[in-house]
Order: C-alpha cells, then sequence, then structure tokens
C-alpha cells in the first residue's frame, strides 16, 4: 500500500503538456414520452443543458485530478464557443497560456442531444481542415518556450483529426523533444498515424491499430496482432507500444516481453473520454519512472473507472487509488 502511495506522490507537480485538438461536449438532456408528429423521431422535452471540458482538454483535466499540472496548447476561434470554452477553463483552474485564438479557426462543439438517459442524436460544430502554416509555427514556438522555460516533462500529442496537428508540427515537435529529452507520448487517429515516429510511447487502441498497419487481427490468434505491433515498433521506433484492447484489457511491450493486461470486471455506461484517461495515466507513470507492466495495469484501472459513467468524466483519484491498491500488491 506504500508503494501504491508513493505511486501517486510521483505524479504531483509534474508538468505537461497536452498538445492536441480541443472542444466543448455539450448535453442537452430530457424526457421522451412521444413521437413527433412532424417526422419519425422522439420528442425531447428540455431538462438540462451542461457544457464540460472535452478532447485534448479532458486529457489536462485527468492529469489535473492526479495532481498534475497540466498546460493545454492548441488553437481556437474567435467566437462565442471559444468564450465558453474560456470560460470552463477558469472554472477547472487550468492556464490558458497555451490556448491561441485564430480568426480562420472555429471552436468545436460537440452536442449530444439525450432523451430518457440514451443519446439519440450529436451535432457537431467543426472546421477540420489543417491550420495554417503561421499557426504550425505559432504553436511551435509556444511549447519550445515551455519547454525551455517550465521544466516540462512530457509532451502529450491527443490526435482527433480536428486540424492542429499537422505533419509538420509532429515531427518538429517530436524532434525537438527527443533534443531535450521531454517525454512524448501518442493518442494517435489514422490520418497522421505514421507521422510519430520516434516517440516514447505510442498508445493506439485496437481499431487506430488495424487502420493504421492496414493488418487484419484477430485477438484469437495473437501472432496477428504481435506481427502489427512488430511493424509498429519497426517503422515508427517508439520505446513503448501501448495498445487498449477494449474489453480485452491492454498490451504493452518491455523490451522483448509481451504484456497482455486483462480488463477488470465493470458495469460499462460510455467509453466516451476512456482513451484520454488512459493516455493521461500513462503519461505519468511513464515520466515518474513506473515500470511498463504497472503503467499499463494503471491505465487499464483508469480507463475502466471512467467507463462507468455517463458521458466525458476525468478519473477520481480516490477510486483510483482504492483499485490500485487491491491489484498491485
Amino acid at each position: 500500500m506504500a508503494s501504491v502511495s508513493n505511486i501517486f506522490k510521483s505524479f504531483e507537480g509534474k508538468r505537461i503538456i497536452v498538445l492536441g485538438d480541443v472542444m466543448v461536449d455539450t448535453y442537452i438532456e430530457g424526457t421522451v414520452d412521444r413521437m413527433s408528429p412532424e417526422a419519425p423521431v422522439p420528442v425531447v422535452n428540455f431538462g438540462t443543458r451542461s457544457s464540460r471540458l472535452g478532447g485534448a482538454a479532458n486529457v489536462a483535466l485527468n492529469l489535473k485530478a492526479l495532481g498534475a499540472e497540466p498546460i493545454i496548447c492548441t488553437v481556437i476561434g474567435k467566437d462565442e464557443q471559444a468564450d465558453l470554452f474560456m470560460k470552463l477553463i477558469n472554472e477547472a483552474q487550468m492556464t490558458s497560456k497555451g490556448i491561441i485564438p485564430f480568426d480562420d479557426r472555429i471552436t468545436t462543439v460537440k452536442t449530444r442531444i439525450i432523451g430518457n438517459n440514451q443519446q439519440l442524436l450529436r451535432v457537431d460544430h467543426e472546421r477540420v481542415e489543417p491550420i495554417s502554416s503561421s499557426a504550425t509555427f505559432a504553436m511551435l514556438e509556444k511549447i519550445k518556450d515551455f519547454c525551455e522555460k517550465e521544466q516540462i516533462d512530457a509532451i502529450i500529442f491527443q490526435d482527433y483529426n480536428k486540424g492542429l496537428l499537422t505533419a509538420e508540427l509532429i515531427t518538429k515537435t517530436i524532434e525537438f523533444a527527443n533534443e531535450v529529452g521531454v517525454v512524448t507520448t501518442v493518442d494517435p487517429k489514422k490520418e497522421n498515424f505514421k507521422a510519430y515516429k520516434n516517440v516514447t510511447l505510442f498508445k493506439p487502441n485496437l481499431k487506430e491499430l488495424r487502420e493504421g498497419t492496414e493488418v487484419e487481427i484477430d485477438l484469437n490468434e495473437k501472432d496477428t496482432f504481435l506481427s502489427a505491433v512488430k511493424m509498429i515498433r519497426e517503422e515508427m521506433n517508439p520505446d513503448y507500444a501501448f495498445v487498449t484492447l477494449s474489453e480485452h484489457g491492454v498490451y504493452i511491450n518491455e523490451e522483448k516481453k509481451n504484456h497482455f493486461i486483462p480488463a477488470f470486471p465493470r458495469q460499462i455506461a460510455d467509453v466516451s473520454g476512456a482513451g484520454d484517461t488512459v493516455i493521461a495515466v500513462a503519461t505519468l507513470c511513464l515520466v515518474s519512472g513506473l515500470e511498463a507492466k504497472t503503467l499499463a495495469t494503471l491505465a487499464n484501472l483508469a480507463g475502466g473507472l471512467v467507463c462507468e459513467q455517463v458521458g466525458v468524466v476525468s478519473v477520481n483519484k480516490e477510486d483510483l487509488v482504492n483499485e490500485a491498491k487491491a491489484v498491485l500488491k
């Protein structure tokens, strides 16, 4: 138990840049008791509207919940949605010094319509074309400035294919981080999957691994899975390949060892945001010097915990500590 306490104590004060696409997750909730006479759709009687930080900002919330000091590096628009996003940042008591507003961007908002506790519809307000070369330059300069002045422990790339993470920004940030000895971890998407060469930890989920390697993976035949992992390691050269496998748990390599950590029994309510939690915990474990198997186990526990909650939520530290004490003996 003392060792688990020490693990979580080591997370405190870690300074982590979260570089990625941010968004506002808005929920309109109500009740449904009839169908519309205008079309075959349910009528939601409005109850409440709430908004939460999402995307890379949710990674930052998870880091903060575990005692770290996140710095979100991203671009947003100059619009009403940006005002809401900044209000949520202030309420979460996180710094906004890495957030750059641009006239040619809009702030991403995902609005979910929920009736009788069931999601009926999602409306996305976004632009996903790549950011401009001037925005890329400005973001890279901010990252370099933070790393040079603020003793940054790691950079997390949280890619949602919303345009921030261009191939140029990815490669130049990784090159710079490796030069100055800053840990890099990535939660990738298909479009820039193979741009993340030479990172410390590469964390796709099973779907992303299939898409990125174009390998037909059957988890009942581990050789197909391990061949895809081998491809990642040979082509992209990460120190660690860490793959989330949904109900099958997680996988991580450690030198020539393969660790498969099974999923823990859960009452799954919503998988939204689980990947954000997993990359946050994995990164904190990495910069705290934990071994690969412990990293994978803790991240697996944390991802499962948030899946028991409805909507995008950050991990509860007390719950994670209690589960870790039961598992890490």
